[in-house]
């Protein structure tokens, strides 16, 4: 009964998330078609036509993701190579930058373990992306959010942390569904294909891992991309 309600959730969110910019685009279109009184009108309804085909641009690109996560996870696992996750964190933050000037946020970073693991850096720092373009537009202007990396006996830690609005317990068990959103006026106003944390999940999962997320209202978010060590600590190709 749980897949099923994710299932008919699924369908029913990616419809929505499909038809929304869809309607817009044909609704601008049939007002050019008739006429409009001026250029800059003109102009006014291509930039909106054009905002919405980059949204829906967006969604199928990251749906093309998860289909490809997916698929290499099922046959023979992803690509490992032995990398920082110093060079991982510097690639993912300069991503990142440029959204963080604009909202005042700062992002710091920790590694001091010098931790080197066998991973595919390439998705792995597409799932540290996510998680700190998430943090950065979650938090008020002046916050910060951090950045670490930590090893255990079992495990790899990449840690992103956030001193944003936070997230009701209620969304917690649903947070990383495909299209799941907890305000969706909110997150549409934002930016964002509502299918971040579900690559992030599906990454984590790829390297054999896994993802948890604490968070309570007002008080910030506490992301960890949780990586097994066993297995993975010998280099299959020098390091990057």
């Amino acid at each position: 009964r749980r897949l099923e309600e994710m299932r008919r959730d699924f369908v029913a969110n990616v419809s929505h998330e499909l038809k929304t910019p869809l309607t817009a685009i044909k609704g601008f279109v049939e007002t050019l078609q008739q006429g409009v009184d001026s250029p800059a009108q003109a102009e006014r309804f291509v930039g909106i036509i054009l905002k919405h085909v980059n949204r829906l641009q967006a969604i199928i690109e990251d749906l093309l993701m998860l289909s490809r996560i997916e698929y290499e996870a099922k046959n023979g696992g992803i690509q490992s190579v032995t990398s920082r996750m110093a060079d991982i964190f510097r690639d993912a933050v300069q991503i990142c930058r440029p959204l963080a000037d604009e909202n005042r946020i700062a992002i710091e970073i920790s590694d001091e373990e010098e931790i080197v693991a066998a991973v595919d850096p390439v998705l792995l720092t597409q799932a540290t992306v996510n998680l700190l373009e998430n943090a950065v537009k979650y938090s008020e202007p002046g916050r910060k959010v951090q950045l670490s990396a930590h090893r255990t006996a079992s495990e790899i830690q990449i840690v992103v942390q956030d001193q944003g609005i936070g997230i009701e317990p209620k969304h917690l068990p649903r947070l990383f569904e495909r299209f799941y959103r907890i305000d969706k006026s909110r997150s549409r106003a934002i930016g964002g294909t509502g299918l971040g944390l579900s690559i992030v999940k599906h990454i984590a999962q790829a390297h054999g891992g896994y993802v948890t997320v604490e968070s309570s209202p007002g008080a910030g978010s506490h992301f960890t991309i949780h990586l097994p060590t066993a297995d993975r600590d010998q280099p299959k190709r020098p390091v990057m």
